[in-house]
């Protein structure tokens, strides 16, 4: 596992990696809202380890604006009455699917 010194506690980033190699050193607990992500953060699974999770099924476009809106609900996550985060028309279709993947759809 990828650690945060000598304490054994794990990094407080992870990095995400799209199928054209663009990569995002995200805070891991925001990437806590994607029961995707954690579930391959947890157990013996080589992103566990590393802390490093691979797309090859997302381009570098869709995952930008995945771990913009992880920053997104991090940011805004106790408050009331947020403002609407801003997508492009011709991105909302990929943005759904990636979405379904993550687990975002399921959330509250």
């Amino acid at each position: 596992m990828t650690t945060n010194g000598d304490s054994g506690a794990p990094s407080k980033y992870i990095t995400l990696v799209s199928q054209d190699g663009w990569e995002f050193v995200v805070l891991r607990e925001a990437t806590m809202i994607s029961p995707t992500i954690k579930g391959m953060l947890r157990g013996d699974f080589a992103e566990a380890q590393t802390g490093r999770c691979e797309f090859p099924e997302i381009s570098g476009e869709i995952l930008e604006k995945v771990v913009e809106y992880f920053h997104y609900w991090y940011k805004n996550r106790d408050k009331e009455d947020v403002a609407d985060m801003e997508i492009p028309v011709e991105l909302c279709l990929e943005l759904l699917v990636a979405a379904d993947y993550f687990g975002l759809d399921k959330q509250y």
